[in-house]
């Protein structure tokens, strides 16, 4: 008993680094980008993901955790995979309108939950799939402004959609099955992620802003932002993977867009941003929406969990998603697009 309350400790824990530091380097980027004029989003992932190995190289070097070897045509794969989809995604971002952009990631969980039944036979209840729904009705009454569709931006959005949820998908998968912990997978990939975002990246902000990030001018102060952005975006990366092996990719999906009611909230808040009656109404239904999805997944799990140890490992191989505060077993800076949502004079 005191093991699952330890673990469910550490599942709220994940979750709370999660939303703080995501909402942290959304506020941070935003000032970095439509404040500072810096734009280069997917070169600065670049570097936020040679920080998140330097630093994890140095906690390797003083034994805080320990490297366990990965295949390497494994390693390789998935991280250039999930720097593709960082790729995609901006791309969808400079090619699409605010709006279709954030019907891009809605789109995610939906097609999250359709890979994982087709493929990997997982079970969501109707409960479940409902309180799905009321979330994303919430987040896109919230967000969702205009709606200009294009053929390119349709297909980029697309190529974003699966390649994010396959990268969320074998990020669970992969931690689970090679009993691997989210530092070993991340220690290990995050170089791949990075080297496919440093060479891709200055050519695809180029692409989308018409400015050269090696040409830019670098005050002292932008700077001092990109290092600030750096150093939290090493939690960002490690909450995420953490995050996801732990529970699943649908919760942490869930756990992005109650970052971005967080971030709406904040922008008002802090950043004076335009708020008006519909986000309002479109946070509370997607508070609701994730309330729902949390009581239901709390309420499927305890009655899956039997005394016998066969049904409790059974459970585990059947994992239908997490609750959000509590549940069973168990990447990069996607929080950079929400700066752009933000501000369309930014891409992230």
């Amino acid at each position: 008993m005191g093991e699952k309350t330890s673990f469910q400790l550490g599942v709220v824990g994940a979750l709370f680094l999660s939303v703080a530091s995501s909402v942290s380097i959304v506020i941070c980027n935003k000032a970095l980008m439509s404040n500072l004029g810096f734009p280069f989003a997917t070169t600065l992932t670049s570097w936020h993901l040679m920080v998140t190995f330097v630093t994890l190289h140095v906690a390797l070097k003083f034994n805080l955790f320990e490297n366990k070897p990965i295949d390497m045509k494994t390693v390789i794969l998935f991280g250039i995979l999930n720097g593709i989809s960082i790729g995609f995604l901006n791309l969808s971002l400079g090619f699409n309108s605010i709006g279709f952009y954030q019907m891009t990631k809605l789109a995610i969980i939906p097609f999250t939950v359709l890979l994982e039944t087709i493929f990997l036979k997982k079970q969501f209840s109707r409960n479940v799939k409902f309180s799905l729904l009321i979330l994303l009705l919430g987040v896109g009454i919230a967000s969702i402004t205009d709606l200009q569709l294009n053929f390119v931006g349709t297909i980029l959005s697309l190529l974003a959609i699966i390649t994010t949820c396959v990268g969320q998908i074998l990020t669970n998968t992969i931690q689970k099955r090679l009993n691997i912990s989210s530092t070993q997978l991340l220690y290990q990939s995050a170089p791949f992620q990075a080297g496919i975002l440093f060479v891709t990246g200055p050519l695809v902000d180029q692409f989308l802003t018409n400015k050269n990030v090696f040409a830019h001018k670098y005050s002292n102060v932008v700077l001092g932002f990109i290092l600030l952005s750096c150093l939290i975006a090493v939690s960002v990366n490690f909450s995420t993977f953490l995050v996801i092996g732990k529970t699943s990719p649908v919760t942490y999906q869930v756990l992005g867009h109650l970052k971005t009611c967080l971030v709406l909230g904040f922008g008002y808040t802090l950043l004076h941003d335009p708020f008006t009656l519909r986000n309002i109404v479109g946070i509370l239904v997607a508070i609701v929406g994730m309330g729902l999805y949390s009581y239901f997944c709390t309420h499927e799990t305890k009655k899956k969990q039997p005394g016998d140890h066969s049904s409790i490992s059974q459970v585990k191989e059947k994992d239908t998603s997490t609750p959000l505060l509590g549940g069973k077993d168990g990447y990069q800076d996607k929080e950079n697009h929400e700066s752009k949502k933000l501000s369309k004079d930014s891409l992230v």
